[in-house]
């Protein structure tokens, strides 16, 4: 009976991660039979201020008598009332924005979006928060989701940028175009330069009595390769091509924050909030959520986001793939005690 019964717990998750891979197979299928690549999305917009306002109330309603509680409410209407008969002018608004940046900083297409829309209806005293998580990654997918940013500024408004883990390289090209930048203590800030690195398999291919032929037109269309024998000649180019790829970085730096020493903070180095702050790559210690809280008295807060619609099968693959992971966790999880026990 024990053997069956791990027989069968092994058949089940067999069977499971058999259909989660179907599953992530039709999703990749779904996206790419898409006529343009991309599926439609929609804008979602949330008035944080309302959405604090509610935790705030429901955490009274937990904590005070009901007389207390209701007396308050009733305070706070009073209040609101008495605001909103006051304002003559309407209330600036701070738009929230995103970006959890990955090596082709895919997310770009959603910033194109929500800028986008941004601008179409911010008005005179408004501002930008770009919440930033990068490590950074292809030097043009960074760079035009830095234009996206350009745009904002461009619009004439105020751009404020925070990282509250990192934003490295490209993320660190993106923070520079915001007028401000904030940093969590321990954010990880820096990173200016730039690297390119791949495997070469000549040898291999020699082993195994395969010839490696390629054509090209141009005298550098093509240096460093991953199959044929790369030379002296072939490693300069490639550094120098590096060389003016960090030189254009350190220039686009330098024209957003003035006040960097660019020759002392671009050696690819990353430095901790503190010390940024230090080498002025940022303006000010403080986290997403701290800025966030500090407006909402004085503003309308809204988080923008674009969200893309998503067919059933690529739901169906997203979901199956989460089962996936927390099932292999849940395995190692069980590995580990028993060899604890």
């Amino acid at each position: 009976m024990e053997f069956l019964y791990e027989y069968g717990l092994f058949l089940a998750k067999a069977i499971t991660l058999v259909a989660a891979v179907l599953a992530i197979v039709a999703a990749i299928v779904s996206m790419r039979q898409h006529p343009r690549g991309r599926p439609d999305g929609h804008m979602e917009v949330r008035k944080l201020n309302d959405r604090y306002g509610n935790f705030r109330q429901f955490m009274q309603s937990q904590m005070l008598p009901p007389k207390e509680f209701k007396a308050l409410r009733k305070e706070d209407k009073q209040k609101a009332k008495k605001q909103q008969g006051e304002q003559s002018e309407q209330r600036r608004r701070l738009y929230v924005l995103g970006f959890d940046g990955d090596l082709k900083a895919s997310a770009t297409e959603d910033l194109r979006e929500e800028v986008s829309t941004v601008i179409s209806v911010a008005g005179e005293g408004d501002e930008v928060l770009l919440r930033l998580e990068s490590g950074g990654g292809m030097v043009h997918s960074y760079g035009l989701a830095a234009s996206q940013l350009q745009r904002i500024r461009d619009a004439g408004i105020p751009l404020t940028v925070a990282v509250d883990r990192f934003a490295a390289s490209g993320g660190y090209m993106m923070a520079c175009v915001g007028e401000r930048i904030l940093a969590a203590p321990f954010a990880v800030i820096g990173s200016i330069g730039v690297l390119a690195q791949l495997p070469n398999f000549h040898r291999l291919l020699q082993k195994a009595n395969i010839d490696f032929e390629q054509l090209s037109a141009g005298e550098h269309k093509r240096s460093v390769t991953m199959f044929g024998k790369n030379n002296a000649e072939d490693r300069a180019k490639l550094q120098q091509d590096l060389e003016d790829t960090h030189q254009l970085f350190k220039e686009f730096v330098t024209r957003h924050r003035q006040q960097v020493a660019i020759d002392e903070v671009s050696t690819g180095e990353v430095w901790y909030g503190q010390r940024a702050l230090d080498q002025g790559l940022v303006d000010e210690l403080k986290t997403s959520d701290s800025y966030i809280q500090e407006s909402l008295m004085e503003r309308d807060v809204f988080e923008v986001k674009y969200v893309l619609k998503r067919s059933w099968q690529e739901k169906l693959g997203l979901a199956a793939s989460g089962a996936v992971e927390r099932a292999l966790l849940k395995i190692l999880q069980g590995a580990t005690r028993e060899q604890k026990h």
